[in-house]
């Protein structure tokens, strides 16, 4: 079984820092894309950063500058720095497989102002 599991939220004043973690089992995703959703409330579900097992990266217009995408082999992080309010969000770890997009249950990132 597949499980995908991050940590690494919690409460943050604005221009604070965070790093997410998320840590795979079940499976092995190093040759795969690995990254970071988010969802604030009453918002869609957005692409935060994504990372390839060759390292290329790519990034939502938002947190270009500010975060920074990693991995380690089936582990990804995600680096925040000057954090503001409009970052508030779940934030959830996926990696992808030929066949499908596994999602892991979010972590709660809050910035407060």
């Amino acid at each position: 079984q597949v499980q995908l599991v991050e940590s690494g939220g919690g409460l943050v004043q604005a221009g604070g820092s965070l790093r997410l973690s998320c840590v795979t089992s079940g499976t092995v995703f190093s040759s795969n894309p690995m990254g970071w959703y988010r969802q604030a409330p009453g918002k869609q579900r957005e692409l935060v950063a994504r990372i390839t097992s060759g390292g290329s990266t790519n990034y939502a217009d938002s947190v270009k500058g500010r975060f920074t995408i990693s991995r380690d082999g089936t582990k990804v992080y995600l680096q925040m720095n000057s954090l503001k309010p409009e970052d508030t969000a779940v934030y959830y770890c996926i990696a992808d497989s030929p066949l499908r997009r596994y999602w892991g249950q979010g972590t709660q990132v809050v910035v407060s102002s």
